[in-house]
């Protein structure tokens, strides 16, 4: 490019133990360009962005911004050099203001009161400059997921960011909402901003970067203009094989294993389900899309036994869920793999083995008379770790050390590993790679073929057609009819999530 360079990491190195997360990294940037950061799980690319920030000192190797050599480990020191960072989970304080957020850090400390009219003005100026419209009053706990995103963009903008760091932007957000960003994203690089966004989704990686840089094992492997490959050229890359998504065989359901009829759930005075009704058969998968905040959270709560129906009629396998706890369906062999794999999925505090026999501590291979059995647990945990390729740790590793994908293929391994009767996937696959994808469709489809009912909750519409039987959409807490999965499409999905099933039967 012509454009100056901004950024250089120069020969980056960071090791954990005997692990080498980055290994001799160099990576350039330049000014009004978009570089997407590529790479399985594990990969090493949130490690490098954290020592970009100043999360994480580096072992070998320096960081440069516009020529001049940055300390390391000082997020202060980042932030003066104009580098501003988004977080795949945010980090605002809910509750407090969209302003108050945005200028929490940016007064001094002993000032006799803040600037309100000031911030409010220059956030405005941004909101109006790059198209991030968000209320300044709201209490930021009652914002969407993707106006929360707005919020974090503006944060680092109201900091002067002119380099612009954003860990899998579109993880949490609707097809809609993550046009939208990457729409913003193309204004910001047009008025001299430069981003690095790290993503495992090929389709934005085509569409959003200029160049991509690709990590496998903690080493660039390859960089690449988008104008000049493709997304199976980026996948093979990536994993180091050619990938391939595994194809959904006709099968014959059995008996109704879940069955839910006319169920309301109340939170208060608002209804999150309202009427909804479907059986799941025994290897069949049924596949739920919706816009996220249409009751997606609610259906997933009422399966896994956390809120109960207010009305209506909901059982498992023959037993009314509104009589039994979450220990009651681990014990009945019902899987289940959480929305939120970091608040719902696992513990972050203790090691891959502890989250691994969790939800099955009553095990006698695992506990008896009250003490549990440390050697077989981890025995269990290794095993799994080999059969779902869960990287970046031991079994005595605190799992909150894994990478987000790596510690939801642990999740949804455990559950798998049982062969449950019943196996609820709520967004089995996000932030996943693409090698991670294909493995964890195969492993549902295979639980699916051995005769599991499954419950399939996803905003990946394509995911949805290729694994469900049946598909309905969910909007505004009430479910549309089923339709075959067979020949559906995208539009038609859309169109269904959108509250538009009049006439379907």
């Amino acid at each position: 490019m012509s454009e100056p360079v901004v950024l250089h990491l120069d020969s980056v190195t960071k090791r954990f133990g005997s692990f080498a997360a980055n290994d001799n990294i160099s990576i350039t940037l330049h000014r009004g360009e978009v570089v997407a950061l590529l790479g399985e799980n594990g990969a090493g690319k949130t490690t490098l962005m954290n020592i970009l920030f100043g999360h994480y000192v580096p072992d070998e190797g320096e960081v440069y911004i516009n020529g001049s050599k940055i300390a390391q480990g000082k997020p202060k020191e980042a932030i003066a050099a104009g580098v501003g960072m988004v977080h795949q989970h945010f980090s605002l304080a809910k509750n407090l203001t969209v302003l108050e957020n945005v200028m929490t850090g940016t007064e001094p400390l002993l000032g006799w009161k803040s600037d309100t009219a000031k911030g409010r003005q220059k956030l405005r100026a941004l909101e109006q400059k790059f198209g991030l419209s968000v209320d300044a009053d709201a209490r930021v706990g009652d914002l969407s997921v993707g106006e929360q995103q707005r919020v974090e963009i503006l944060k680092a903008l109201y900091n002067d960011a002119r380099i612009l760091i954003l860990d899998e932007p579109t993880g949490v957000l609707t097809q809609q909402e993550a046009e939208g960003l990457f729409q913003t994203l193309r204004v910001m690089a047009q008025d001299g901003l430069s981003i690095i966004f790290i993503s495992h989704k090929l389709n934005e990686v085509m569409k959003g970067a200029d160049r991509v840089v690709v990590l496998r094992a903690g080493k660039v492997i390859a960089e690449r203009a988008t104008s000049q490959t493709s997304k199976e050229e980026l996948a093979e890359l990536m994993v180091g094989r050619r990938v391939e998504r595994p194809v959904r065989e006709a099968s014959t359901p059995g008996a109704v294993v879940v069955r839910a009829r006319d169920v309301v759930v109340q939170a208060g005075a608002v209804t999150r389900l309202s009427g909804i009704s479907f059986d799941i058969r025994a290897g069949e998968t049924l596949g739920i899309v919706g816009v996220s905040g249409n009751g997606q959270a609610a259906l997933c709560d009422l399966v896994a036994g956390v809120v109960p129906a207010d009305s209506g009629a909901f059982e498992i396998d023959g037993h009314p869920v509104a009589q039994l706890t979450p220990r009651d369906l681990s014990g009945m062999n019902v899987g289940r793999t959480p929305e939120d794999r970091n608040t719902q999925g696992a513990v972050g505090e203790l090691t891959l083995w502890e989250n691994a026999v969790l939800e099955r501590i009553s095990d006698p291979r695992f506990s008896r008379q009250g003490f549990l059995r440390k050697a077989p647990a981890r025995a269990y945990c290794q095993a799994l770790i080999e059969r779902f390729d869960v990287r970046g740790g031991t079994p005595n590793s605190r799992i909150s050390l894994l990478s987000g994908g790596n510690m939801q293929k642990l999740i949804l391994g455990r559950s798998l590993v049982q062969r449950p009767v019943f196996l609820l996937a709520a967004q089995p696959t996000r932030g996943l790679d693409e090698g991670a994808i294909a493995a964890i469709h195969e492993d549902i489809l295979a639980a699916r073929k051995g005769g599991t009912a499954v419950l399939l909750v996803s905003e990946d519409l394509d995911e949805v057609i290729s694994l469900s039987d049946r598909i309905m959409a969910i909007h505004a807490g009430q479910l549309s009819p089923a339709v075959d999965a067979q020949g559906v499409d995208a539009r038609q999905l859309g169109l269904m999530m959108a509250g538009e099933w009049g006439g379907m039967r």
